[in-house]
């Protein structure tokens, strides 16, 4: 049973890790066997309690996603192109994501608008794809500038409806995680505040599961989120989207405690 938009929730945590091109291929298969070896070894991933997913270069999913899948972890793409088939020289489906065994996708990364010029049309086709195909879409949403509270709610979920107005016109509905990466704190030496993310986190989680089909959908933060600060967060974040500070499994794993041990005090506390 989907649970009430507006619902104080006690569910999963999310826990995603982008290695955007930092990785070649072999090194991407020996972090995933540690990953594996983490998440094998962890309860709350083995009981469901964190959901975690690992989004390697493209030529590395097949490998990622058999590793990956045994030890209840699982992969995805960090792109998809917005058809199935086609003259589409150098793009690659979502079709062939799922065939892969990839189960994620993730669609409008500051990177991608910024450097490919990816724009809320493309963002939205993209993510009407990963529906169709049966892939989450991890949808990236982030202001550019710091401001207040109120003005990144506005921004970002402006943002999250112009991908999913298009997509739902297309496709129908499905799950969607959404990153929380205000673009200003990626690739910082820290995060945004605790507070701040927590704020923004707690609008665009309630306006999201407001919308049609997104009851069970999720908002994560992303930016240079690292080790000390899920515990930090209010209970509406939902959980980390992760770069080069999950570089080092040991370092995911003590996130993973992290997440585990917070959802323990959200259940208690409920």
């Amino acid at each position: 049973m989907s649970r009430p938009a507006n619902a104080t929730t006690t569910s999963k945590a999310v826990i995603g890790v982008s290695l955007k091109m930092y990785f070649g291929y072999q090194r991407t298969l020996e972090y995933c066997r540690d990953v594996a070896a983490v998440a094998l070894a962890h309860p709350a991933v083995q009981s469901g309690e964190i959901e975690l997913f690992v989004l390697p270069a493209l030529p590395a999913l097949p490998d990622a996603a058999r590793i990956l899948g045994p030890a209840g972890a699982a992969a995805g793409a960090q792109d998809i192109f917005w058809e199935d088939e086609g003259a589409f020289t150098g793009e690659v489906s979502g079709r062939t994501v799922a065939e892969l065994g990839g189960r994620y996708a993730e669609v409008g990364h500051a990177e991608r608008r910024r450097i490919f010029g990816e724009d809320d049309r493309t963002i939205g086709l993209k993510t009407a794809a990963a529906y169709r195909n049966g892939l989450t879409p991890v949808l990236c949403v982030g202001e550019q500038q710091p401001g207040s509270v109120e003005e990144a709610i506005r921004y970002c979920a402006a943002d999250i409806d112009a991908a999913l107005n298009r997509a739902q016109s297309l496709a129908p509905a499905g799950r969607t995680i959404v990153a929380y990466e205000p673009q200003w704190a990626i690739g910082a030496p820290k995060p945004a505040t605790a507070e701040y993310i927590s704020g923004v986190i707690t609008g665009l989680d309630a306006h999201l599961r407001s919308l049609p089909g997104q009851a069970d959908s999720r908002v994560i933060y992303g930016g240079s989120a690292g080790p000390g600060l899920i515990t930090e967060l209010d209970n509406a974040v939902a959980g980390l989207f992760l770069g080069r500070f999950a570089h080092d499994p040991a370092a995911l794993k003590t996130i993973l405690d992290e997440a585990a041990a917070r959802s323990t005090r959200q259940e208690v506390a409920a």
